[in-house]
């Protein structure tokens, strides 16, 4: 039901000017307290506010905005499965009291029933935990990928892991984006042209409506507002975060951005850069035995430190390894630049397959071509000339997500996601592999034709649709106004990870502490940590060295688990701002510093290397 109304301020006086202009009798009468006392009656007393339930009649009580409608409300007892009508499997438990909440935000995309484009609006999941146990704050959380899912499904739950961090006292929502598709297929019109109100969706709005609707919906429910607002998420996650500090600042008091797919159409490019390399220089794809061996022999060049094999590469900024001229990785007999190939090595490389590998490590040229690394390892934080797109994979970093063979499992190529940019780009489904579908036609491989010119047109080609593609490279660099407002960022990447690129996060955080007035200025809302041999979205992405250790998570220190959530929440609450964050392995055998950018952990040259005391941020 409808919640009553407080009486707004003047009521009493326009009651007043109301009787002015009756009869004296009725004045009298209607204006007195009936004994002669002619002063208005005080306004009643106004009603207390409901609170929504967690029932069904949320779906009339909870009405923001002409253009959402709640789908489904269903409370969770602890321990019971978190499970709706189409679960199947075992599903996960509830941890405490839980309400959760579907929303649908319109209008939408019209079409065809069933078509990867239509779309009836987007769906919104928002779990709160019970009045009591609410810590007043919000804790949304961001998407991977092309960021579908079944948020606005009533048989499926949308993010079973926003349960969990809702159980812990957060209200926590997530969206669909505005599409369920697995694929980017959402994003192509039936006849083949760009879809904007999806891209748009997708980008920006989905997210702006998670940030109204969590607050409009626990304003609601608990008959209070939040004290802060929190935003998360890693890859794309990483890029809603700093979409909304961008254009919508008032939204979240803070940010943890891990890994953001921010630069997106340039990004992306270079993902299926490395199947270009192969197939247009190779004739194939490389085996992941191949990508292994070099990229191990990389870490076994450039992962020591005070005479220490880590198994990791603390700052590959520094490795300028060319296995084009190291004997041990290029077989028997092969020349290199400069040396004789003594690898009997099943996986050994020639010298055509070791420059191949050293131009994923660049990165995206117009070209296709690649400088000498020692000349030139594609470490500055800004594009070394027009020829060069964008950067690539670090030294030392699993290769096969993008370069791998599909023979090879878990090595697959290319990534799909790139693939789709291509055929959205040039408006032509054939150029995406067979799982993006369209009734204009279907993905027919045709990146396989592709030539390095073709795929620089791609890229120049998304930085001129950016009007139409929602404004998807999220790359603006001014965050004046999230600033202001008094937000807090904490900004992470990986040097291990094997999709984005990290040198991507350190040219945007340059850019953008330009553009505050340097990076003290910047360090002041926004620090950026560079995370060794930390993965996609965490884990070890690094390989291991050729002669050991391995790396694992018992010898690589990575964040824990909301270790830079907690120290966001106790900078945005208490002031204290992150400085050395000391990382540990899982089994606490192995701790490492990181450091605010451009700081990082330096060796004070005595001491065990595999301990933080050993290293000063500089």
């Amino acid at each position: 039901m409808e919640p009553n109304i407080p009486m707004r301020p003047g009521w009493a006086q326009r009651l007043t000017t109301g009787c002015a202009v009756a009869s004296a009798a009725a004045l009298l009468a209607a204006c007195s307290g009936g004994d002669g006392d002619s002063t208005p009656p005080s306004p009643p007393p106004s009603q207390p506010e409901a609170a929504l339930a967690c029932d069904d009649t949320m779906k009339s009580a909870f009405k923001p905005d002409a253009d959402t409608q709640v789908l489904l409300v269903k409370p969770f007892k602890q321990g019971d499965p978190l499970a709706l009508a189409g679960t199947t499997g075992t599903p996960p438990t509830a941890a405490a009291d839980l309400c959760m909440v579907k929303l649908l935000v319109g209008p939408g995309s019209p079409g065809t029933a069933g078509a990867a484009s239509t779309s009836a609006g987007i769906g919104i999941e928002v779990w709160l935990p019970s009045p009591a146990k609410w810590n007043e704050r919000i804790r949304n959380l961001g998407g991977g990928g092309w960021a579908g899912g079944t948020q606005a499904s009533t048989t499926l739950v949308g993010n079973a892991n926003a349960a969990s961090v809702a159980a812990s006292g957060y209200v926590v929502g997530t969206t669909d984006t505005g599409h369920t598709a697995p694929a980017g297929s959402f994003a192509m019109r039936e006849d083949g042209g760009i879809n904007a109100t999806l891209w748009k969706d997708f980008a920006e709005r989905s997210l702006q409506q998670l940030a109204l609707k969590t607050k409009a919906l626990a304003r609601a429910y608990y008959l209070k507002p939040q004290k802060y607002a929190y935003w998360e998420g890693c890859s794309t996650g990483g890029r809603q975060g700093y979409k909304m500090a961008q254009e919508h600042p008032d939204a979240y008091d803070g940010y943890v951005i891990e890994a953001p797919a921010m630069n997106w159409t340039r990004f992306i490019s270079y993902e299926l850069y490395p199947q270009v390399v192969m197939q247009r220089d190779l004739g194939g794809n490389l085996s992941g035995a191949q990508l292994g061996l070099v990229s191990a022999a990389a870490v076994s060049a450039c992962g020591v430190v005070g005479g220490q094999a880590l198994g990791f590469i603390t700052d590959p900024r520094q490795c300028r390894y060319d296995p084009t001229r190291d004997a041990a990785v290029l077989c028997n007999g092969a020349q290199g630049n400069g040396v004789v190939g003594t690898s009997s090595h099943a996986a050994c490389v020639n010298l055509a397959q070791a420059q191949a590998i050293n131009k994923v490590w660049y990165g995206q040229t117009a070209d296709g071509s690649v400088p000498d690394p020692l000349v030139d390892n594609a470490s500055n934080a800004t594009l070394a000339n027009s020829n060069q797109l964008w950067w690539g994979l670090s030294r030392g970093a699993f290769l096969g997500l993008l370069a791998g063979d599909a023979a090879s499992p878990p090595f697959f190529g290319p990534f799909p996601i790139a693939t789709d940019m291509a055929a959205l780009t040039l408006q032509d489904p054939g150029y995406a592999t067979p799982t993006f579908t369209n009734p204009s036609g279907n993905g027919q491989n045709r990146w396989r034709s592709m030539t390095y010119a073709d795929l620089a047109g791609v890229s120049a080609q998304g930085d001129a649709l950016q009007p139409f593609f929602g404004g998807i490279n999220t790359d603006k660099p001014d965050l004046s106004r999230a600033r202001a407002k008094g937000a807090k960022i904490i900004h992470f990447h990986g040097w291990g990870d094997q999709l984005i690129p990290a040198q991507g996060s350190i040219n945007y955080y340059t850019r953008m502490a330009n553009a505050a007035g340097g990076f003290a200025e910047a360090q002041k809302f926004n620090r950026l940590f560079m995370v060794p041999a930390l993965g996609h979205c965490g884990g070890v992405g690094s390989v291991s060295g050729l002669s050991g250790p391995a790396a694992t998570p018992n010898n690589v220190p990575l964040p824990g688990a909301t270790q830079f959530f907690d120290l966001l929440v106790d900078w945005v609450e208490n002031n204290n701002a992150p400085e050395r964050v000391v990382l540990r392995s899982a089994d606490a055998s192995v701790s490492m510093p990181v450091c605010p950018f451009p700081k990082k952990p330096v060796y004070a040259g005595s001491g065990s290397p595999t301990a933080e005391g050993s290293y000063s941020c500089q």
